[in-house]
């Protein structure tokens, strides 16, 4: 296993960097991007969470998929959803199953050369958690084992996204559940080790802010 890159031992990442591993993506089409809408809407306008339905669906293939110059292995771009209690302040998170509905982890999936990174972290959180918001200051980099291909070494690139909608209909809800919870309870519950060092970067990050307050 290659040792894992953090905020303090990597260079920068810029969430609008597109030339991060060197290929500049073409502009994303505006079909797939849930913040932009008609010129002309209808005269009855239908709730967001059914027009976001209507033009957003789970992507397929990875003819678009990006691949990691360094490792070879695949980019794979992610987010931790999160929201912070009104009563006590305290962090909580957003968590999913795996398609089998085993598990707790984050939104993630491979990034395309056709969106930015954070682009690709908002796509994963709305197709697989059903969550629309904005991504902050990346997270860190991090190499790990894919467990399903054992001899081929991922890129994971994680984001903040603090959540602002919940939607209650999203393309994968019936292969995957979500649930909010604290950072103690994940840290217990996640199996993948660098989701728990993103979600410890989270946590401290959340912690200053807070104390700065």
């Amino acid at each position: 296993m290659l040792p894992s890159c953090s905020p303090l031992t990597c260079p920068a990442i810029k969430s609008h960097d597109p030339q991060l591993h060197g290929r500049k993506p073409e502009a994303a089409p505006a079909s797939i991007h849930p913040s932009i809408h008609p010129p002309n809407p209808p005269a009855l306008e239908l709730p967001t969470q059914v027009a976001t339905m209507a033009v957003m669906v789970a992507r397929q293939g990875r003819e678009l998929q990006r691949y990691s110059q360094s490792t070879g292995g695949r980019i794979v771009v992610g987010c931790i959803p999160y929201r912070v209690r009104r009563d006590d302040g305290e962090l909580e998170v957003l968590v999913i199953t795996s398609q089998k509905g085993h598990g707790m982890m984050f939104p993630k999936g491979g990034w395309e050369e056709d969106e930015s990174m954070d682009e690709a972290a908002r796509r994963e959180a709305l197709e697989e958690a059903g969550v629309l918001g904005d991504t902050e200051q990346v997270l860190g980099l991090w190499h790990y084992k894919s467990r399903r291909y054992v001899d081929q070494t991922y890129e994971g690139i994680m984001f903040p996204l603090r959540v602002a909608d919940e939607l209650h209909q999203w393309p994968e809800m019936a292969s995957r559940k979500r649930t909010w919870a604290t950072v103690a309870q994940v840290m217990d519950g996640c199996p993948h080790w660098w989701m728990r060092e993103a979600l410890e970067t989270l946590a401290a990050r959340h912690g200053k802010l807070s104390s700065a307050l």
